[in-house]
């Protein structure tokens, strides 16, 4: 025997207010996940070479080339000891902690000595940088900061 009694209003308000709330948190995570993957780090390094600094064991110089594609990032990262660099190629901002933001292009040199930055290429090609750092044996050349 079937029925053909319809659903309550309590049943279709229920129902409404789930699938309400499914889509909600779907919409959420699709929108975090796409936000996340646009913002993770880009950069590669290239490392060139790496010696003892010769006035103390407990530091190395590191040479590489880093490059940042079309639109990508380097992350916030920190470096244990200090950076200096040069732009070969392209343009970027840096963006330091505690200062203004700069946009740097081929020929600009820069340092970063301990603080918390972030490099952006806005252009349409990459940019690529020679850099030299002078960090903390044993420890990795850049660091992630959230």
């Amino acid at each position: 025997m079937t029925s053909n009694r319809s659903p309550s209003r309590r049943t279709v308000r229920a129902l409404l207010a789930g699938t309400a709330i499914t889509s909600c948190a779907l919409g959420v995570a699709i929108d975090h996940t796409a936000f996340a993957q646009s913002q993770q780090p880009s950069i590669k390094r290239t490392e060139l070479l790496r010696t003892d600094v010769p006035t103390g064991a407990q530091y190395v110089a590191v040479e590489a080339i880093a490059e940042i594609p079309a639109g990508g990032t380097s992350g916030r990262h920190r470096h244990p000891g200090i950076e200096v660099g040069y732009i070969l190629d392209g343009a970027m901002t840096l963006e330091r902690e505690g200062q203004r933001t700069v946009t740097l292009k081929a020929g600009d040199a820069f340092k970063n000595e301990g603080v918390i930055h972030k490099a952006t290429n806005n252009g349409a090609k990459p940019v690529k940088i020679l850099g030299v750092y002078i960090v903390e044996k044993g420890k990795p050349l850049a660091e992630p900061v959230p």
